[in-house]
Parts: C-alpha cells; sequence; structure tokens
C-alpha cells in the first residue's frame, strides 16, 4: 500500500505561481513512478505531468508544457510540480499518483496506469 498526501494549492491570480507538493508513505522504496492529474468540474480526469523512479524522464500534457515543471526527492519520498504562468483554465482539483513501475511509457499519461491516489489539494486560478 503507498498513501499520498498533497499540499501547495490554494488561490492565486492569473499569471502567478504555485508549487504543488505531494509525500508518498508506505511501500515507497521502489522509486516508482509518479505523476499529476487534474479534474475540472463536469470534466474528466486529464493528466499533466509524469516522471520516472529515478526523476532522469518526465512527461508533460502539451497544455502545460514550458510552463510546468515536475521534480521528485527521493530521499524524501516527495514529488512536486510547480506551476508557472497560471491561468484559470488551470483551476482544478490536483491529484498525485503512483503507478507501480519505474519507466513511463507510451500509457503514463492514462489515469488507469496508476495504482495509488491522493486525496487532491484545490487549485484556483482568479482572471
Amino acid at each position: 500500500q503507498v498513501q499520498l498526501v498533497e499540499s501547495g494549492g490554494g488561490l492565486v491570480q492569473a499569471g502567478g505561481s504555485l508549487r504543488l507538493s505531494c509525500v508518498a508513505s508506505g511501500r515507497t522504496s521502489g522509486n516508482y513512478v509518479m505523476g499529476w492529474f487534474r479534474q475540472a468540474p463536469g470534466k474528466e480526469r486529464e493528466f499533466v505531468a509524469a516522471i520516472s523512479g529515478s526523476g532522469a524522464t518526465t512527461y508533460y500534457a502539451d497544455s502545460v508544457k514550458g510552463r510546468f515543471t515536475i521534480s521528485r526527492d527521493n530521499a524524501k519520498n516527495t514529488v512536486y510540480l510547480q506551476m508557472n504562468s497560471l491561468n484559470p483554465e488551470d483551476t482544478a482539483v490536483y491529484y498525485c499518483a503512483v503507478a507501480i513501475r519505474r519507466f513511463l511509457n507510451s500509457d503514463s499519461s492514462r489515469p488507469d496506469e496508476y495504482h495509488y491516489w491522493g486525496q487532491g489539494t484545490q487549485v484556483t486560478v482568479s482572471s
């Protein structure tokens, strides 16, 4: 079992920045793939970014490429999502998730590839 706790969400004006954190506990010794997803009201959960177990490889949705950066500190069992140049379309509940494998693949953007999920943190961007 892996437990995930996100933090760092909040209200920010358009153009601003936020840094989300996700701390993993439990079965974390494998340094597994971790991802960030988001879900806006009335919409399906969508992929944001993913990072390999070592942190060497990252993958982003086109909508956030160049604005968001995913990183991880395996010594702290923590993954981060630095979000810059936020706009109102980024408003959503953001979730981190773990996939029990160490390398990214072509399915790393699919929610059903992930085995454990956090409870989410709200990000609201005002215009």
